[in-house]
C-alpha cells in the first residue's frame, strides 16, 4: 500500500527484528499505522483523532491493531516507539512557537525603530520650519522698518513740491520725465544724493529712499533699532566701566597686559605712544611703565614676582582632630667606628655594614624596625666619618630623637662632640647608648664623665639625658635602649595628619641606569601615593613606585615612612624637600623658578664684581696653586661630602678646586671636561663606561676609583701638599662579563663568565661591577677552564669564577681583574 499525497510519514528504527514502523497522517479521519518488516508490510488502520487523546497511551493504541499487528513486536516494543513519536511531534510544535514568537519579537522592533525614526524626521522639519518662519518675519519686520524710515527721510523734500505757486508749470511740464537718464560731461551717470553709483533700472523705493547702493545687514538694522529705541526713552546710557585686578609681574609683554586689563591691544599701544614710547603687541615693558598704563585705564595694580609661583605650597596648619600618631624617627650618630650601625644591625636582625666597602658606613639609610610590642620605629643611620658633616646635620634636622652611639673604650671623640652640637642645634632630645659594653677595656663611667665637658648630664650623673649600656655583639641592654626610646616618644607625643598632601625630606639621592633618578625620601606629613606629582628642590616628577625598606613595592607611604620615590626627572640635593602639587604645570614651574635662582646665584657667586674683588683674584691667581679635580660619585650625599672635603683641604699656597661634581657613572662628557682643564677624574664608587674609558685612553686623562672615602682625601692632600709617598697603583689586566650563574656543592655559587678584555688572573684583585657601580671587591676563590684550575684565562675564552665570602652574583655583571703595584710619585 503506498502513502497519499499530503501525507507526513515519521520513521522510527526498531530493533534488528522490528523492521520499520511508519505513521500516516491523512486529511480524512482515518488513521493509518504502517509497519515494514523484512518479510511483508502491514497497514494496521486506525479510527480517531489525528492526535492521540491526552488521556489514553501507547498501549491501547497497539491494542486496536489487535492481530494484525507484526509478529515479533511486542506491547511494550509498540508503545516506547509510539511514545517516541508523540515526543518527537511535541519538539516540533515547541520549536515552530519559538521561531513565531522570535519572528513576532524582530517584527515589533522594526516597527518601534521606524516609528521611532519617523517622529525624530518630523521633529527636525518642524524645528527647521519654525526657524524658517522666524527668520522670515524678522526679515519683513527688518523690510519694514527700513521703509519706514526711508519714507520719514523723503517727506521733508516732497512737501514743498506739493506747495508750488498757481502760476508755475504744470508738474509733467516742470521737470524731465525721472525714467530719462542724465549724464554729465563724462558720458556716465549722475551721482545719486547718497554718493553711490546706481547701476540697473530706477525703481520707486530707490527713487525715494536716495538711490541704490550696498544693502545695511540684519545686524546694523538691529542695531539701528537698539539707538533708536534708546533715544526714544532719553538718550543712550554708556557702559559702565568694569574696573580690574591686574596681576602685575616684573616684566609683561604689551599683548598680555591688553588681555589682563580686557582693552584692545591698540589702545593699549595708543597709550603708550602718547607716554613716548613705540612698542609692537609682542614687545615686553617693565613693571613701572605698565602700572602707569593700567592706571590710566582706570584698573587696580597688583604687583607680583616669580617667588609667588611656590604659594601653593605654603604650609598649611592642621586642625587638632585630623592629627594622629605615629612613629618616631631615631637618628644614630657618633664617630666612625663606634658601631653605630652594629648596633641598628642587631636592632633589626640585618647585616648592611658587610655591604660597605671597608666595613665603613659611607651612605645615610633609613629604615623601619617594628618592635616586640608591635610599635613602629623609623631609624637613620649616619656616617661618622668627619666628611660627612652634612649627612649628619641633615639627620638631626629630620629627626625626633637623637641616639648618641659612644664606645665604651673610646669614649668622647672629634665627631661625637659634632654630633652632640648637631643635635642641640636641631633642639631634639638625646639618648646615649654606651656601646662595645663587653669588651675588656670597656669604661662607662669615663664616657659618661667626658659628657659632661659637653654640657651632657646623664641620668647616672644626676641629669635628665637617658644612658643605656649595650653591646651589639651580644645584644646585651638593647631592650632597655627601646624601652628608652619608646619613653621618649610617649613623651613627645608625635602626631600628623596623613589625610593631606605629602611632605618629606630628601634622605639620599641617586642615578640608577636602571630605574633611572631615585630619591630616599622620609614622609614627614601627609600620604605620599603612586600617581602624585610633586617638586622636590629643582627637579620634579611624578611618582611611577614606591619602594620600602625591605625591596618591596608599596601604594602609599604615610608619615615617618621611609621610601625610595622613582619617577623624578632629575637628580635632586640630599636635604630637599618634597611637596605635592595638584598639577603637573605648577610643579614644572616651580622647579624652574628654582633652578634659575640656583643659576644667578652661583653666577653671581663665580663673579668679580667690584675693583677690589678683580684685583684679590689676579693675586690668588699668582700666588695659589691649584688642584683641579672632576668628582663623580654613586650617591648625591657622598658626592656632597667628598666636595665639601676638597674645600677643606689646602693653604695660602695651595688649594683643590672641584670643576665638576654628580652622580652616576663616569662618561664620554666628564672626560672631555677634564682634558680641557688638566685634571684627574676622582671616581667614588663608579666606574667609567667603556667610551668614556677609550676617551681617557686617547687623550691621557687620568681616572681614579676610590671605594672609602679615606684613602681619597689622603691622596688628594698628599698631592695637593706635594707629599706623594709610594703610590699603590693599579692596572687593569681584564674584564669579564657573567653569562650564567651555578650553583656547586662545596664550591657554593659559580659565575660562568667570558672574559671580554685582556686576561683574568687568579692571584689578581676583582671587582663585581653591577651597572658600573661597585657591588663586591675582593679575591677569587677559584679560577676553572672547564674542570681544571687554572692560573690565568686569556680574552675571548669562557671560565668559571667564585669569590671568597660572596655569593651575590648576577647575570650580565661585570668583573673587573686588576693588579697592584707600588710606584714613586712625583709633583710635577
Amino acid at each position: 500500500m503506498s502513502d497519499n499525497d499530503g501525507k507526513k510519514t515519521l520513521g522510527l528504527r526498531g530493533g534488528p527484528r522490528s523492521g520499520n514502523v511508519k505513521q500516516s497522517f491523512s486529511h480524512g479521519r482515518t488513521k493509518n499505522v504502517v509497519v515494514e518488516t523484512k518479510r511483508k508490510r502491514v497497514v494496521v488502520p486506525k479510527t480517531g483523532a489525528s492526535k492521540p487523546a491526552s488521556g489514553g497511551s501507547a498501549s491501547a493504541a497497539v491494542a486496536a491493531a489487535g492481530s494484525k499487528r507484526p509478529a515479533g513486536i511486542s506491547d511494550a516494543e509498540m508503545e516506547r516507539r509510539l511514545k517516541a513519536l508523540q515526543a518527537a511531534k511535541a519538539r516540533e510544535s515547541e520549536e515552530a512557537a519559538q521561531r513565531e514568537a522570535e519572528e513576532k519579537a524582530r517584527a515589533e522592533e522594526r516597527d518601534r525603530m521606524r516609528a521611532e525614526k519617523e517622529a525624530k524626521d518630523r521633529e527636525q522639519r518642524e524645528a527647521e520650519e519654525r526657524a524658517r518662519k522666524k527668520a522670515e518675519d524678522e526679515e519683513r519686520k527688518a523690510q519694514e522698518a527700513a521703509d519706514a524710515a526711508k519714507q520719514a527721510a523723503a517727506a521733508p523734500v516732497e512737501a514743498p513740491a506739493a506747495r508750488q505757486p498757481s502760476g508755475g508749470p504744470k508738474p509733467s511740464q516742470a521737470a524731465p520725465r525721472k525714467t530719462d537718464r542724465e549724464r554729465d560731461g563724462g558720458g556716465r551717470r549722475k551721482a545719486d544724493d547718497g554718493g553711490g553709483r546706481r547701476s540697473g533700472k530706477l525703481t520707486l523705493n530707490q527713487a525715494l529712499g536716495g538711490g541704490g547702493g550696498r544693502q545695511k545687514s540684519m545686524a546694523a538694522m538691529k542695531r539701528k533699532q537698539e539707538r533708536a529705541r534708546q533715544k526714544a526713552m532719553g538718550g543712550s546710557q554708556p557702559r559702565e566701566k568694569i574696573v580690574r585686578d591686574v596681576k602685575l609681574p616684573e616684566a609683561i609683554s604689551v599683548a598680555e597686559l591688553a588681555n589682563r586689563m580686557a582693552e584692545r591691544v591698540g589702545d593699549v599701544i595708543k597709550s603708550l605712544m602718547n607716554s613716548g614710547i613705540m612698542a609692537t603687541q609682542n614687545e615686553s615693558i617693565d613693571a613701572d611703565t605698565a602700572e602707569l598704563i593700567i592706571e590710566e585705564f582706570g584698573h587696580k595694580v597688583t604687583r607680583v614676582s616669580d617667588s609667588d609661583v611656590e604659594d601653593v605650597i605654603n604650609e598649611v596648619v592642621d586642625a587638632e582632630d585630623d592629627l594622629k600618631p605615629r612613629a618616631p624617627v631615631i637618628t644614630i650618630m657618633g664617630h666612625v667606628d663606634h658601631g653605630k650601625t652594629s648596633l641598628l644591625d642587631a636592632i633589626r636582625d640585618a647585616n648592611v655594614t658587610s655591604a660597605e666597602a671597608g666595613g665603613i658606613t659611607q651612605h645615610i639609610g633609613a629604615y623601619q624596625v617594628k618592635t616586640k610590642d608591635g610599635a613602629l620605629l623609623t631609624f637613620l643611620d649616619t656616617p661618622g666619618h668627619a666628611a660627612f658633616t652634612s649627612m649628619r646635620s641633615r639627620g638631626a634636622q629630620v629627626t625626633d630623637i637623637v641616639v648618641l652611639v659612644v664606645a665604651a673604650d673610646d669614649a668622647v671623640m672629634p665627631q661625637t662632640v659634632e654630633a652632640i652640637n648637631h643635635a642641640k642645634a636641631a633642639k631634639v632630645p638625646m639618648i646615649v647608648a654606651i656601646n662595645k659594653i663587653d669588651k675588656p677595656a670597656a669604661n662607662p663611667t669615663k664616657v659618661r664623665t667626658d659628657l659632661l665637658q659637653h654640657e651632657v648630664v646623664v641620668e647616672q650623673m644626676s641629669g635628665d639625658v637617658q644612658d643605656v649600656e649595650v653591646s651589639a655583639i651580644s645584644g646585651q641592654g638593647l631592650p632597655e635602649l627601646l624601652e628608652a626610646i619608646a619613653l621618649q616618644a610617649e613623651i613627645l607625643e608625635l602626631k600628623a595628619n596623613p589625610d593631606r598632601a605629602a611632605q618629606g625630606a630628601v634622605i639620599e639621592a641617586q642615578l640608577d641606569v636602571g630605574r633611572g633618578p631615585v630619591a630616599t625620601v622620609l614622609v614627614q606629613n601627609g600620604t605620599l601615593r603612586q600617581g602624585d606629582i610633586f617638586v622636590v628642590g629643582e627637579q620634579y616628577g611624578k611618582v611611577r613606585a614606591l619602594i620600602n625598606d625591605q625591596g618591596e613595592r608599596v601604594k602609599e607611604a604615610g608619615p615617618s615612612v621611609p621610601v625610595e620615590v622613582l619617577g623624578l626627572n632629575g637628580t635632586p640635593e640630599a636635604g630637599d624637600v618634597l611637596n605635592v602639587t595638584e598639577t603637573e604645570a605648577q610643579a614644572r614651574e616651580i622647579a624652574e623658578y628654582r633652578a634659575n635662582v640656583a643659576k644667578e646665584k652661583r653666577a653671581a657667586a663665580g663673579a668679580a664684581t667690584t675693583l677690589e674683588q678683580l684685583m684679590q683674584k689676579a693675586k690668588d691667581d699668582e700666588t695659589v696653586s691649584e688642584l683641579p679635580i672632576l668628582v663623580k660619585a654613586d650617591v648625591q650625599g657622598s658626592a656632597e661630602a667628598i666636595v665639601q672635603a676638597m674645600e677643606k683641604i689646602g693653604n695660602d699656597e695651595v688649594r683643590v678646586r672641584v670643576l665638576h661634581s654628580g652622580v652616576g657613572a663616569i662618561t664620554e662628557t666628564d672626560i672631555g671636561l677634564a682634558e680641557a682643564s688638566g685634571a684627574p677624574v676622582i671616581g667614588f664608587n663608579v666606574r667609567a663606561n667603556a667610551s668614556a674609558r677609550n676617551t681617557a685612553n686617547q687623550k691621557g686623562v687620568e681616572i681614579r676609583y676610590y671605594s672609602i672615602i679615606y684613602d681619597l682625601v689622603d691622596d688628594v692632600k698628599a698631592a695637593a701638599s706635594g707629599l706623594l709617598s709610594a703610590e699603590i697603583k693599579e692596572t687593569f689586566i681584564g674584564y669579564a662579563q657573567v653569562k650564567e650563574v651555578f650553583k656547586v656543592s662545596n664550591v657554593g655559587k659559580v659565575a660562568g663568565c667570558l672574559v671580554t678584555e685582556g686576561v683574568a688572573r687568579r692571584s689578581a684583585g676583582v671587582r663585581l661591577l653591577r651597572d658600573n657601580v661597585v657591588i663586591h671587591e675582593g679575591t677569587l676563590k677559584t679560577l676553572k677552564r672547564f674542570k681544571d684550575e687554572v692560573p690565568e684565562v686569556q680574552s675571548g675564552q669562557e671560565c668559571g669564577m667564585a669569590f671568597e665570602n660572596y655569593e651575590d652574583v648576577r647575570p650580565n655583571d661585570v668583573i673587573e681583574i686588576f693588579e697592584r703595584e707600588e710606584v714613586e710619585r712625583a709633583l710635577d
